[in-house]
């Protein structure tokens, strides 16, 4: 069970008249997680009310500011529980090929549905050049989840994590180019990967459990959003998640909160906003366990 209190502040060089955000702060209902509380505050005032999410699974709220302000921070804070096994890859597992070929027959249209994942998206096109890198690990005839776990480890030793590397926009064959970048770098070269082999890869934009070095304190505020791969693995398996920032599996220190097609559709905070002055943005995460 974890404790997440993610704030966001905005600090504007003039006086805002109006701004328009999706809030995506909410955790999503999904398999190996459960909300046990959550709590949303807006400081110093806000206009609030649930929309459907346009693209991927997302609790989505629309925050509207209608007076002139100068400082603007959204707090949220939840528990919640998670109880996830670690994947255990089998040699009875469907192939890539078997994965391919029934996500082409499915007939699921909802967000959830593997057909929505299958293509090239905006922000996560395809690419010749990492299609043919990640193409070594994902040989027709192998296992699939075998085959993710494999592809994602390559991508932890060959990779360096570098936040100078990239901005949010980056392509991801500027960064594969690089061979360094962030978590969303990593997960958009490895979707874009298993795309291009047939593949139904998701975005997941979530928390993970930090673990600080032997003898250090935990630091309150330090932890960030993180970003990894959900693998569509057939009807009997489902979505498996992947994270190739650590080349792991996603397990008991995951929480999920949105998933969707690239990071434009499950951004944590998004929107317009309407003033002359520059803006200055602070973001302080922390995820606790609780005892």
């Amino acid at each position: 069970m974890y404790d997440v209190r993610h704030v966001t502040r905005f600090d504007y060089g003039a006086s805002v008249r109006f701004a328009r955000c999706n809030l995506r702060l909410r955790p999503i209902i999904w398999s190996g997680q459960q909300l046990e509380s959550y709590q949303l505050s807006i400081m110093p005032f806000g206009r609030t009310a649930p929309v459907r999410a346009e693209g991927g699974l997302a609790n989505v709220l629309r925050l509207v500011i209608e007076e002139p302000v100068r400082h603007l921070t959204i707090e949220s804070a939840f528990r919640v529980l998670v109880d996830r096994a670690v994947p255990v890859p089998l040699d009875t597992d469907p192939t890539l090929a078997d994965i391919a070929r029934a996500a082409r027959l499915n007939r699921d249209s909802s967000a959830a549905g593997p057909s929505a994942y299958l293509f090239a998206s905006p922000h996560i096109p395809l690419d010749r050049d990492i299609a043919a890198w990640c193409a070594q690990d994902l040989h027709a005839d192998r296992p699939v989840r075998e085959a993710a776990i494999a592809l994602a480890r390559r991508i932890q030793r060959e990779f360096a994590f570098d936040p100078a590397a990239t901005l949010v926009d980056t392509p991801p064959a500027e960064a594969f180019a690089k061979r360094g970048g962030v978590c969303q770098d990593f997960a958009q070269i490895m979707i874009s990967g298993l795309r291009s082999a047939g593949l139904p890869a998701a975005y997941v934009s979530g928390y993970i459990r930090t673990i600080p070095p032997p003898g250090q304190e935990r630091l309150v505020g330090a932890d960030a959003t993180h970003a990894w791969v959900l693998l569509w693995c057939g009807e009997a398996l489902g979505w498996v998640g992947v994270d190739p920032t650590n080349g792991i599996w996603m397990a008991g220190d995951h929480i999920i909160m949105a998933i969707g097609r690239d990071y434009a559709e499950i951004a944590p905070i998004d929107g317009i906003m309407l003033g002359s002055g520059a803006q200055r943005l602070s973001v302080s995460v922390d995820v606790a366990p609780v005892a």
